[in-house]
């Protein structure tokens, strides 16, 4: 996945926190649009000044990304495989990405530059997850079987 190690860092941007739901997973708010809303207490959270932006090689690789997010999940998701497996250098756990959970997650980086925290997989079957680097190698054997015919 590009050249970013880690559970997709890049240079300026910190590794996504352990624990991440998306933003479109998320339940709908009960306050919204309400002149009464409690959070409006709290003011607009401060902007995320730690990390720069990400420059347009990295967000080449990310959109790249994003393609081959695709391409992994149009063919292994018929074989049973329900998405991606990152081992997590924050917790040294893996991390289980159902494949709609991490495009999601992946298209927040592209827009807000980070990704919220989101809660872990309820309970994964190891054995229906596998590495990026292992959907890379299928979708090149794929390639390779298809070119020699």
């Amino acid at each position: 996945m590009g050249s970013a190690h880690g559970i997709w860092t890049w240079s300026g941007v910190g590794p996504v926190p352990c624990g991440v739901v998306p933003h479109d997973a998320l339940p709908p708010d009960p306050f919204a649009g309400d002149p009464d809303d409690p959070a409006r207490a709290l003011g607009e959270p401060e902007p995320d000044h730690d990390h720069p932006p990400m420059d347009d090689e990295e967000r080449a690789e990310l959109v790249g990304d994003l393609s081959d997010l695709a391409v992994y999940q149009a063919l292994l998701e018929p074989r049973a495989v329900r998405g991606i497996v990152v081992d997590c250098g924050e917790c040294q756990e893996p991390h289980y990405h159902d494949w709609a959970l991490l495009r999601s997650s992946l298209e927040q980086l592209l827009a807000d530059g980070r990704m919220r925290p989101h809660e872990p997989a309820y309970d994964p079957d190891p054995a229906a997850y596998v590495s990026w680097e292992y959907c890379r190698g299928y979708a090149d054997g794929v390639t390779a079987t298809e070119s020699a015919r």
